[in-house]
């Protein structure tokens, strides 16, 4: 190759190099195979194992605590087993006694000597201790912390500080059965409140109701106790005193209360109705007593005494009253021959 020619293929490699990229250039200047440039080097996407995921639960709610339903706390009666004692009325009273109030006639009778705490029925003795002491209606009582129930926590529209009369306080205890009402009578008797209920425990030992105890004048206490048998004989004794009739019968009443007036009703509510004609009633409850009833009234042209203690259900007691009083206006020539369930 002469050297003119040989210049010239020299200057035509150098201008070919030249045009070449970089890191192209030294691959062929080391006779190694060159790959083709690209623009831009885009990796190829791995493929991976995925997963898959459970969709996010909706926002937590909060842990809410189990409801316990509260079981209510059996009766002395349902302790005793008294509820198991069948009777021809199917009453829901664990206790029941019917007699007529002129001969002292049982008519009707499920363990009727029990005895098991009465509530509210408590009050109708407290009245009488009252009325028999002679006490001034008209004499004003008030309210005091000492009234305010510390047995059962119970509440009362007459505040610390009400001021009101024997009677309207008399009232309140027969017919709404106010419980501080009731105290209130008791802690104003001659000689305070424990001089009063030893005059209440005197009373029923001299009508004879032996199977009867009191501790304090509302009834709140269950250690207030007495039978069906007692209940019958002070139901009578205080049907014959006017006063007792007339506030215990009453269906609603208003007083006084600082400058408000204030409507109180009976808790019986057959007073209410036309089919019953009742000359005395006294309602009661508590926990340990169910719920209790005590009435006189006419039916089929006798005057009759009703006791009903332990009744389950809070209508049950209104229910019981009706089944005996239909039972002694559809059988009248029945009552010559009495129903006695489980004595």
């Amino acid at each position: 190759m002469t050297g003119g020619t040989l210049r010239t293929v020299v200057a035509a490699l150098a201008v070919a190099c030249a045009a070449l990229p970089v890191h192209e250039a030294a691959a062929a200047a080391a006779n190694k195979p060159v790959k083709k440039s690209a623009q831009k080097y885009v990796p190829k996407p791995v493929a991976k194992e995925v997963r898959k995921v459970k969709p996010a639960s909706r926002t937590p709610r909060k842990a809410v605590a189990p409801v316990v339903e509260a079981v209510a706390k059996p009766t002395f009666g349902q302790l005793y087993g008294l509820h198991a004692a069948a009777d021809p009325l199917d009453l829901k009273s664990s206790v029941a006694l019917v007699m007529d109030q002129d001969t002292n006639e049982v008519l009707f009778a499920k363990n009727s000597q029990a005895v098991l705490p009465i509530a509210s029925i408590t009050k109708l003795m407290t009245a009488l201790v009252v009325v028999e002491a002679g006490q001034s209606l008209d004499e004003k009582l008030t309210i005091s912390d000492e009234d305010i129930d510390t047995e059962k926590g119970t509440r009362s529209r007459l505040a610390v500080g009400t001021t009101l009369t024997r009677g309207e306080m008399m009232h309140l205890a027969l017919m709404s059965s106010e419980n501080r009402a009731a105290n209130a009578l008791g802690r104003h008797y001659p000689g305070g409140l424990d001089v009063f209920v030893a005059a209440m425990n005197q009373k029923a030992q001299a009508l004879g109701m032996r199977d009867t105890h009191y501790v304090e004048p509302t009834g709140l206490s269950s250690r207030n106790q007495s039978s069906a048998n007692d209940l019958a004989a002070l139901v009578k004794v205080a049907h014959e005193v006017p006063l007792l009739r007339e506030l215990s019968t009453s269906r609603e009443h208003q007083v006084a209360l600082g400058r408000r007036q204030v409507q109180f009703h009976s808790t019986n509510g057959l007073l209410s109705s036309k089919s019953w004609d009742i000359g005395l009633q006294k309602t009661g409850f508590i926990n340990e007593a169910g719920r209790c009833l005590v009435m006189q009234a006419r039916m089929a042209g006798r005057k009759v005494i009703m006791v009903l203690l332990d009744s389950t259900g809070k209508y049950s007691r209104i229910g019981d009253a009706e089944r005996v009083r239909k039972w002694v206006l559809s059988n009248p020539a029945a009552l010559a021959q009495p129903l006695k369930a489980v004595l």
